[in-house]
C-alpha cells in the first residue's frame, strides 16, 4: 500500500487548511453559538464554488464508479484523495464541511447504480456548477436507522410513475437539495429484496414537511426530516432501472454506497480528534500541565490511537480505489476512528477541568460534535456485527 500523497491532493489540502483557518472554524463556532445551520445563501458557499469545490467526482464517462474513479482534468479524484480532504476539513469544522455544496452522500449510489443517462442528468450540473448546489441521501426513518432492512417508505408502481409514501429523518442538506436519493421498499414483507432507490427532485409534488432538527453538536449543517405523501416520481428516476433490481440488488447498492463513504466519515472523526488533541496540548502548555507525566502519557495514547485509525481509513479507501471489496476494512475504520476521536475529546475535557464547563472553549464544542461520528453511516455496534459475521463466514447481506 502506497501512503504517499499525490501533488494534486497536497495542493488541495493546503487550500483547505488556509480556508479552514480563515473561514471554516470561525463559521463553525458562529453556527454553534447561534444554534442554526449556515444559510444556503451565505457568501461562503459561493466562494467555495469559485474555488472549484462542490463538484462531482463523476468523470462524464458512462459506467459504474465503485471507488474514486479516474482523474479528471489533472486533479486527483480517488477515494484516498477524499479521505485526506475529509480529515482536513473536519479538523477545522466537520459541521461546516458537511454543509459544503456538492452532491454529498447522494453521489455514491448514482455513481455505482445509475444508468449513464441518470449520471449525466443528475451529476452533470455538479461538474462545473454555476451556483452552490446540493444533493442529499435519505435512508434513515423514525423506525429504521442502522437496521436498514426495516425501512417502511413504500413505493408502488402506477403507470409510468412510482408513488412514494413515508417519512425520512436526519438527511443532511435535504431541504436545500436539487434532488434526494430516497430509499424505499416495494414490499416490506420481503425485507431487503424489496429495496429500491429513487432520485426525488426538488418541487416534486408530495415532497415536503421539511424540518431541520435541533442537535447537540455539528450545528453548522442541517439534519432534516421530511415526508413523502402520494409523491409521484417518474419511473425513469428509479436508479439503475427495473433490470437493476434482482434478488437483493437494491440492498447491495445501499451497502456499496456505505462502503464507499464510511472511510471518509471515519476520517472526519480522525480530523475532529486531531483538533481536540491539538487544542488540549495548547491548553496544557499554557496551564503548565505539560510537565505532568500522566498528562503526557494520556496525550501520547490518544495520538497513537488516532494515527492507527487514520491508517485504517486509508487502507479501506485504497481498496476502493483498486475496485476491490472493502466492506470489512470500511467497517473497521468506522468502528475504530470515532472511539479514538471521542477519547481525544474526552481527554481534552478532563485537562480543561472547570474551564470546560463554561461552554465557550473549542474542546467543549468538539466534545459535543464528535459523538455523532459513532452514529452516522452505521453505528459502531453495527460495524462490529458486520465484522463478526465476516469472521464466522455468515452471508454478508443476510
Amino acid at each position: 500500500m502506497d501512503l504517499r500523497i499525490d501533488s494534486a491532493t497536497a495542493r488541495r489540502l493546503e487550500q483547505v487548511a488556509a480556508l479552514g483557518a480563515a473561514q471554516m472554524r470561525p463559521l463553525g463556532l458562529e453556527a454553534d453559538r447561534l444554534g442554526r445551520p449556515i444559510p444556503a445563501d451565505h457568501p461562503f458557499f459561493a466562494t467555495l464554488v469559485r474555488l472549484g469545490l462542490g463538484r462531482t467526482r463523476w468523470s462524464g464517462r458512462p459506467g459504474p464508479v465503485t471507488g474514486g474513479g479516474p482523474p479528471v482534468e489533472g486533479e486527483a479524484t480517488g477515494a484516498r484523495h477524499f479521505v485526506c480532504l475529509a480529515e482536513e476539513m473536519a479538523y477545522w469544522d466537520r459541521g461546516v464541511a458537511v454543509a459544503f455544496p456538492g452532491p454529498g452522500l447522494g453521489e455514491p449510489p448514482v455513481l455505482s447504480m445509475g444508468t449513464p443517462e441518470q449520471q449525466e442528468r443528475f451529476l452533470g450540473p455538479f461538474r462545473k456548477p454555476d451556483r452552490p448546489r446540493w444533493a442529499a441521501f435519505a435512508m434513515t426513518e423514525p423506525g429504521a436507522g442502522s437496521d436498514v432492512a426495516r425501512i417502511r417508505t413504500l413505493a408502488r408502481r402506477e403507470g409510468d410513475h412510482y408513488v412514494l409514501d413515508g417519512e425520512k429523518s436526519f438527511a443532511a442538506n435535504a431541504s436545500r437539495a436539487d434532488w434526494i436519493v430516497v430509499w424505499a421498499t416495494v414490499d416490506p414483507s420481503v425485507g431487503r429484496a424489496g429495496h429500491r432507490a429513487f432520485v426525488v427532485e426538488r418541487e416534486t409534488p408530495g415532497l415536503g414537511d421539511f424540518k431541520i432538527e435541533r442537535k447537540m453538536g455539528l450545528k453548522a449543517y442541517e439534519s432534516t426530516s421530511f415526508t413523502l405523501r402520494n409523491c409521484r416520481v417518474p419511473a425513469e428516476n428509479l436508479l439503475g432501472g427495473e433490470e437493476h433490481y434482482r434478488g437483493r440488488e437494491g440492498f447491495r447498492g445501499a451497502m456499496r454506497s456505505f462502503n464507499a463513504t464510511r472511510p471518509a466519515i471515519a476520517a472526519m472523526a480522525v480530523g475532529i480528534g486531531r483538533a481536540a488533541l491539538d487544542a488540549t496540548v495548547e491548553f496544557a502548555r499554557e496551564a503548565g500541565l505539560s510537565g505532568d507525566p500522566r498528562v503526557r502519557d494520556r496525550i501520547e495514547r490518544a495520538h497513537r490511537k488516532l494515527r492507527a485509525a487514520r491508517l485504517l481509513c486509508h487502507r479501506a479507501a485504497w481498496l476502493a480505489d483498486l475496485g476491490r471489496a472493502n466492506m470489512v476494512e470500511a467497517s473497521m475504520a468506522k468502528a475504530v476512528a470515532p472511539a479514538a476521536a471521542l477519547e481525544a475529546a474526552a481527554l481534552g475535557m478532563e485537562v480543561l477541568g472547570a474551564v470546560g464547563a463554561r461552554g465557550d472553549h473549542l474542546i467543549e464544542k468538539l466534545f459535543r460534535d464528535v459523538k455523532a461520528m459513532d452514529i452516522v453511516e452505521g453505528t459502531g455496534q453495527i460495524q462490529r456485527i458486520v465484522m463478526a459475521r465476516h469472521l464466522v463466514n455468515l452471508p454478508r447481506d443476510a
